[in-house]
């Protein structure tokens, strides 16, 4: 086993039933070489920490917040719910059937 957490039959933000989960890194793998990450994190740590969510929950997660702020301050589930933007939208896309796909994003605040 690798310790990653098995897929679930839902977003684990929006909640809906999707066929199609993605699996988000809680600590971006871009930043899984950087002494700072190594020396906070074991490597299970870095490896085995995701979440799976949609599509569409996992492109507002990164249009919210860089990959330096996830991987510091958003590196938990919990963490990133508290994240306004991202609980709202996830709020709002709970309501929407599976295979609703929302228009693009504007630019990263």
């Amino acid at each position: 086993m690798n310790g990653k957490p098995p897929r679930p039959s839902q977003c684990e933000l929006c909640g809906r039933a999707v066929a199609d989960l993605t699996q988000h890194h809680l600590i971006p793998r871009r930043l899984h070489r950087r002494k700072r990450f190594r020396k906070d994190f074991s490597r299970e740590e870095l490896e085995g920490r995701v979440c799976w969510v949609c599509r569409p929950c996992h492109n507002m997660i990164h249009h919210v917040r860089s990959e330096q702020q996830l991987g510091l301050y958003h590196n938990t589930l919990e963490s990133l719910l508290a994240i306004p933007e991202l609980a709202e939208f996830a709020r709002w896309l709970s309501s929407k059937p599976p295979g609703f796909v929302p228009k693009k994003h504007h630019r990263r605040r």
